[in-house]
């Protein structure tokens, strides 16, 4: 009897790969974010379809299928190879990791506007149930403009200005941890500012324009100090930060720039109504008490 345990795959026939062996690169964990994206695009899809049959008047645009997908794809650009093995030996690939994880794909997630398909596909009770979730006070205390700034844009200081960076690329699991951060907070923050998912404690136009700028200048003096080295406790060679500041730098401002465009446009400035003008014209007198004058 042999001493070898049993091979954990059938093997195929002397000299050919068995089935298990085929579907290897397939199940690889490398892979793993483009399964996750095959099956949310499926979906969605299947939920837009479900959106037209029910409401063939209504539909559901092209566009936001368009933009959901474009979102998944940017995400699994950013965490497949070669970009992913790249970002963990080089922090200008962690860079452009983040932008693509943090501010491209959200804005495509988002521009999708998966809970309004949703909203119309769900059975009517599960739909009241989400809008009242929707409607609660944590939810609209986590959906305000200011809230998603602090926890997208003010996050940023505390993982490069601290040791929490180096902290969390020696952990296992902790750059899954941080790119879930990038893009949960990043999806909070593009829908706080444009998405069109509703959003019931959003302020005005004027007043998430404001807070976008806010979100400009932090990623401009970040990527700043990140490019002179200043403050900066992340352990990397100096044309490695350089890298990496410019690429926040470029790369943030085109981000943002597409968002304030989104917002842009979906501004409907409210219009007063204009008053008919008062007529000049003198009213009819009224009669004499006495009557109409004999001659």
């Amino acid at each position: 009897m042999s001493g070898t345990g049993p091979h954990p795959h059938p093997p195929g026939p002397a000299g050919d790969p068995g089935p298990w062996d085929a579907l290897s690169p397939v199940l690889s964990p490398a892979l793993a974010p483009a399964l996750v994206a095959v099956l949310l695009g499926a979906a969605y899809l299947r939920l837009a379809r479900r959106a037209r049959r029910r409401n063939a008047v209504l539909g559901w645009s092209r566009a936001r299928t368009a933009a959901f997908l474009a979102g998944l794809a940017t995400l699994a650009l950013a965490l497949l190879p070669p970009l992913a093995p790249w970002a963990h030996g080089d922090f200008r690939g962690h860079m452009a990791q983040h932008l693509l994880i943090g501010m491209y794909a959200p804005l495509g997630l988002v521009l999708g506007a998966p809970v309004t398909l949703l909203l119309r596909t769900l059975p009517p009770p599960r739909a009241r149930a989400l809008t009242a979730l929707l409607h609660s006070a944590p939810a609209r205390l986590l959906t305000h403009p200011l809230i998603a700034l602090i926890l997208s844009t003010g996050t940023l200081a505390l993982v490069y200005f601290t040791p929490l960076y180096t902290a969390l690329a020696s952990a296992p699991g902790g750059h899954e941890l941080l790119h879930a951060h990038f893009l949960l907070s990043g999806c909070l923050f593009a829908h706080a500012v444009a998405g069109p998912d509703p959003a019931p404690a959003r302020p005005g136009v004027p007043a998430r324009l404001v807070v976008l700028g806010v979100a400009v200048a932090a990623h401009a003096t970040v990527s700043q100090l990140l490019y002179g080295g200043f403050l900066v406790q992340v352990p990397v060679p100096a044309e490695q930060l350089r890298g990496a500041g410019e690429l926040m730098y470029y790369g943030g401002d085109l981000a943002e720039l597409l968002l304030a465009a989104a917002l842009v446009a979906t501004w409907r400035p409210a219009r007063h109504p204009t008053r008919a003008p008062v007529s000049a014209a003198p009213s009819p007198a009224a009669p004499s008490p006495a009557g109409p004058a004999h001659a």
